[in-house]
């Protein structure tokens, strides 16, 4: 009998999941399995958590949402807990598989991963394969191999729109056979170094882990509502739910795909029509594609302080004061303080917010760009490894921005998109 591991990560879906549709095609036998990483939860050299308890109560929801699917069509999730490299051939041996599919990784720590459960794999003779799952173009399809993708991504995305075809998502599967999966049991927050973190009730929304609450919320936003249509003028907004989509989070832990998007999105134009923000939403999705197609690209370079320039920037000497008074909202720059203070006290802050904030831990401050990147990847819900460190590398002009260090005025822009002080009154009040 064939029996396939399919190994969960950051695709916590059944909806447009290839690595699961393929595994079911080609085993009698399936073991859905998720490993809650023990390097995912360890402080990093910048000093910050590499996932806090915003983001790790986020993913434990999805997960439950995920079992509770897999449950629906015959199946469970397998959560263990420690080295991938050391608790999946421990499965393979108890199931006796002969094969575990995952979703394929771009990034240089992921990578490292991927290799070394592969040489585990390989030593009790147990196939491993991958699949590209990810973006909303699929990598094969660009009309450029990944070394001579451009590295302005005007340029990338001109060829890629009119080169390339998005392909169609995967159904969800209808059953899946499975042995009898023991019930979800989940580690506590305290057992990972952490504690629960109620979200402040003025967040803009309450996110919830799991493809039911990504799904709900893009029927919301795109055929209940159709804030997609005003997307383009009201994206840069600041306060409440649907200024944007706020799909990111879902996007990051793969609860809901970029295809997948992609084709409710061309369902909605069909019925109400494109626009200039229907479109926008694409090219969005596009820029979250590039900065994957980058990593994949550059590797280690994008945690490098010179970045894929490797260039020289003007740093001070690293001062934990002025960095500890960015994170807690006390610089003294209202704007600034305001979506730090969102971000501590919820996990997420606007795209407009993230870029000024940036701008002025790199810029004015002239801080190592990486310590706000670290503190991010802490402290975000959407927390995107290649989306999050090529946005930082961009705003400190060692990444793709062809114009080097992107300065934001940061009255100006305060005045620009909080003119009535809505959103910095909000925040700088003390609850």
């Amino acid at each position: 009998m064939r029996t396939t591991i399919v190994w969960f990560k950051t695709d916590l879906r059944l909806e447009d999941n290839e690595t699961l549709i393929k595994a079911i095609a080609q085993s009698d036998s399936i073991i859905p399995l998720y490993c809650i990483e023990d390097n995912h939860f360890v402080t990093t050299t910048f000093g910050f958590k590499k996932t806090g308890s915003f983001r790790a109560q986020f993913l434990f929801e999805s997960l439950i949402d995920l079992d509770t699917h897999l449950r629906a069509l015959g199946s469970g999730l397998l959560v263990v807990k420690g080295k991938p490299e050391i608790e999946i051939p421990k499965i393979v041996l108890r199931y006796k598989a002969t094969k575990v599919v995952a979703k394929r990784e771009v990034s240089y720590d992921e990578k490292q991963t991927e290799l070394a459960v592969q040489a585990a794999l390989f030593k009790l003779k147990c196939e491993f394969q991958t699949f590209s799952t990810s973006t909303m173009y699929h990598a094969e399809d660009l009309p450029f191999s990944i070394k001579d993708i451009p590295d302005v991504f005007t340029n990338f995305r001109k060829k890629t729109e009119q080169d390339a075809t998005i392909r169609a998502a995967f159904k969800m599967p209808t059953n899946i056979h499975s042995p009898e999966i023991e019930t979800l049991c989940l580690p506590s927050l305290e057992s990972l170094d952490l504690k629960y973190t109620p979200m402040d009730k003025r967040a803009a929304i309450h996110f919830k882990g799991g493809a039911t609450e990504a799904i709900a919320r893009l029927n919301h936003y795109f055929f209940e509502s159709k804030c997609i249509s005003e997307y383009k003028e009201t994206r840069n907004g600041l306060v409440g739910a649907d200024y944007s989509s706020k799909f990111s989070a879902w996007l990051a832990l793969g609860c809901i795909s970029p295809r997948f998007i992609y084709q409710e999105l061309k369902s909605y134009e069909a019925q109400f029509g494109a626009n200039d923000s229907t479109y926008w939403l694409v090219f969005e999705l596009l820029w979250r594609d590039y900065f994957r197609f980058m990593m994949k690209k550059y590797t280690t370079k994008f945690f490098q302080q010179a970045g894929i320039q490797s260039k020289g920037i003007p740093v001070n000497k690293h001062n934990t004061e002025q960095l500890q008074n960015w994170i807690d909202g006390n610089t003294g720059v209202d704007f600034v303080d305001a979506n730090m203070i969102e971000l501590k006290l919820t996990g997420f802050m606007s795209n407009r917010g993230r870029q000024n904030v940036a701008s002025y831990l790199c810029n004015d401050l002239k801080l190592d760009w990486r310590y706000g990147a670290a503190y991010f990847e802490q402290q975000l819900i959407d927390y995107d490894v290649c989306s999050n460190w090529g946005n930082w590398a961009y705003l400190a002009g060692v990444g793709n921005d062809p114009r080097g260090n992107r300065y934001f005025n940061i009255d100006k822009q305060a005045a620009d998109y909080d003119k009535n002080k809505r959103y910095r009154n909000l925040w700088l009040v003390k609850e």
